[in-house]
């Protein structure tokens, strides 16, 4: 059976780089394959995460680690752990943070949509600074006795504290720092370097750069903020007496096993950490350089197709965030060319076959296209099809 023509699904090209509303970058087939081989046996769960944990620990240093339903699950379960840590109580009561220190302290410029992923889970954000400086004195006044963490966006606009001196300011007052850092791979480095640098929980999406299924994530960290994770994450249909961790109980760490969780619906299968685990394990051995030169290759391949009257393009790297991700940048002059940006996207959307773009800055008459999910031949199409839409309005 052709799944894609029982559900009369048109694949795109994606140019909008590991973009989840496009359904991400296409698997490797080495992950795929992990995750037929288990799809057909049944297994411990807690079992399964816990050989995962065994992995990610050895990728990023940490002392931890699960596999959640992506990166902003991920920060959730965060946010989660550092409010509740292992009263089960609090676990139970989660998202009513009545009562019990909730606070989330971070930059003003490191605001964005994903940070609801922390309010989620009975946070109560509390921002610092503005987006053009922030001083160090304003980051530690925040924090008090309700405070249960602090965040930091990895990669994030605006100026920022310098992230050690964050953490150091942080660890003063004993309170842990959670990182969003679901793309910010490649570098490759960038999977030690929070926690080398003292991150209490580091998030990284499992379907972007590492090319593990889309709905994945990585949640590494301090060991009892990721068992207080992995608690409010897992499958809590369990009793006392047998319930195969109850070791926790009989050690005081636990006054009893939990309830289902606060996360409970960002539900992992089998199949999704066995592939991930794969990518994971994979993902040393890679050749970036050569991916890098193919990304490199693709992106020219698109700029030099944009030659018609009031259009400019250029090959932009690295990326002014600073990640080492080639970009094609095309200006279009909408008096010159005679026709807008969002013109031009829509066009490129609605053709065939279609092709998708970056185009949060189509209104500033910029269109970007990003090279990480094009597959061999798609920049070629891609060229054919921009020349044939300028050409058509030039």
């Amino acid at each position: 059976m052709d799944v894609r023509r029982e559900l009369g699904i048109r694949p795109v090209i994606n140019a909008r780089s590991y973009s989840t509303k496009l359904g991400g970058a296409p698997m490797l087939p080495e992950v795929l394959e992990a995750m037929r081989q288990i799809a057909d046996v049944c297994v411990r769960m807690d079992e399964l995460q816990d050989a995962a944990s065994r992995i990610i620990t050895e990728a990023t240093g940490a002392e931890a680690g699960i596999v959640t339903s992506g990166a902003a699950a991920g920060l959730t379960l965060a946010a989660a752990a550092a409010i509740a840590g292992l009263d089960v109580t609090r676990m139970n009561r989660l998202p009513d943070t009545s009562g019990v220190p909730c606070e989330i302290v971070l930059h003003r410029s490191h605001r964005n949509d994903y940070d609801h992923s922390l309010r989620a889970a009975g946070a109560r954000l509390v921002e610092v600074g503005y987006s053009y400086y922030t001083f160090p004195y304003e980051v530690e006044q925040a924090i008090g006795e309700n405070t249960a963490a602090l965040y930091y966006q990895a990669g994030g606009a605006g100026m920022a504290i310098p992230f050690p001196e964050f953490v150091q300011i942080a660890h003063r007052h004993g309170k842990p720092v959670i990182v969003d850092a679901a793309a910010e791979l490649p570098p490759a480095g960038r999977l030690r370097s929070y926690i080398a640098a003292g991150a209490d929980m580091v998030t990284f999406s499992g379907g972007k750069h590492l090319r593990g299924p889309q709905s994945t994530g990585i949640l590494c960290g301090r060991a009892d903020l990721i068992l207080s994770a992995a608690l409010q994450h897992q499958d809590m249909d369990v009793f006392p007496h047998s319930w195969p961790l109850r070791r926790l109980i009989a050690d005081g760490r636990l006054a009893g096993p939990p309830h289902h969780g606060l996360g409970r619906g960002f539900k992992v299968g089998k199949e999704e950490i066995a592939g991930l685990m794969t990518a994971l394990l994979m993902y040393p051995d890679r050749d970036f350089q050569a991916e890098l030169d193919g990304w490199r290759r693709d992106m020219e391949c698109i700029a030099a197709a944009a030659t018609a009257a009031g259009v400019a393009a250029s090959v932009r790297f690295p990326q002014d965030s600073g990640r080492t991700v080639p970009q094609a940048v095309i200006g279009v002059d909408a008096a010159s060319a005679g026709m807008t940006a969002n013109d031009v996207i829509n066009a490129l959307q609605e053709g065939e076959p279609r092709i998708f773009v970056f185009e949060q800055l189509g209104d500033q008459g910029t269109i970007v296209f990003m090279p990480e999910a094009l597959k061999a031949g798609d920049a070629d199409l891609i060229a054919t099809r921009l020349r044939r839409i300028l050409e058509q309005r030039s």
